[in-house]
């Protein structure tokens, strides 16, 4: 499955230190499904689910339900009751392997790391939420008005825990005086940018790989100018 952000974690981090304290603080979006939802899915909806994400990642616009059925080789009746039509699958799809990748990417941080070995670690394992991107699927999500919203919503949380983390790191005086904000808009969102369309098209390298390049560039001149 394609992806072009990354997820907020669901229970990785424990509290036990100021560093998961304050990432425990930062405020998670809402996800597609609601927990009952979620906890109400068959084993055999679970697999439907991430069959479905192999599914999309060639693209879906050209894909009924009756198309995804009969591939899945289950019953309409099974595919509405995951949701009431192929897009909301779509988001149903990648929000939940979303925040499948916030979790390994929350799991990469250790209590004891320092605030910017924590923001590499972290945002290195958020990237891989862009790694097999294709074309076909980004350009598909890109046309989806539902898409925005959802994107949106991870991406914020995305800069949220970036932010943080590079407060910390002023703090710590692991980095100068510099306007957080922009800073964490940009750095953040690496894995969305390369993962739009046209830049998939120009990169020679994979999103991921193109988003951490960028990113060890700028948090070495982040360092650096400290």
């Amino acid at each position: 499955m394609s992806l072009s952000a990354t997820a907020p974690t669901d229970n990785s981090l424990k509290g036990s230190s100021e560093l998961e304290q304050r990432l425990l603080a930062v405020p998670r979006p809402q996800t597609v499904l609601s927990r009952q939802a979620k906890e109400s899915l068959t084993r055999r909806q679970r697999e439907l689910l991430d069959e479905l994400g192999n599914i999309f990642h060639n693209g879906f616009t050209s894909l009924t339900m009756a198309d995804l059925a009969s591939q899945l080789g289950c019953s309409l009746r099974t595919l509405y009751g995951l949701a009431a039509s192929r897009d909301e699958l779509v988001m149903v799809v990648v929000d939940r392997n979303l925040w499948q990748t916030g979790r390994q990417a929350m799991a990469a941080i250790r209590p004891d790391m320092a605030p910017m070995v924590a923001l590499r670690a972290y945002l290195g394992a958020a990237n891989l939420a862009v790694e097999n991107t294709t074309q076909a699927f980004a350009t598909d999500t890109a046309n989806m008005a539902e898409w925005s919203d959802l994107g949106l919503a991870h991406t914020n949380y995305l800069i949220a825990v970036t932010s943080c983390l590079l407060e910390m790191a002023q703090e710590a005086g692991e980095i100068g005086k510099v306007d957080i904000a922009a800073v964490a808009h940009v750095i953040a969102g690496l894995g969305r940018t390369f993962a739009k369309p046209d830049m998939i098209s120009a990169i020679r390298s994979t999103p991921t790989e193109a988003a951490n390049e960028v990113l060890d560039l700028l948090l070495a001149g982040l360092t650096a100018r400290h």
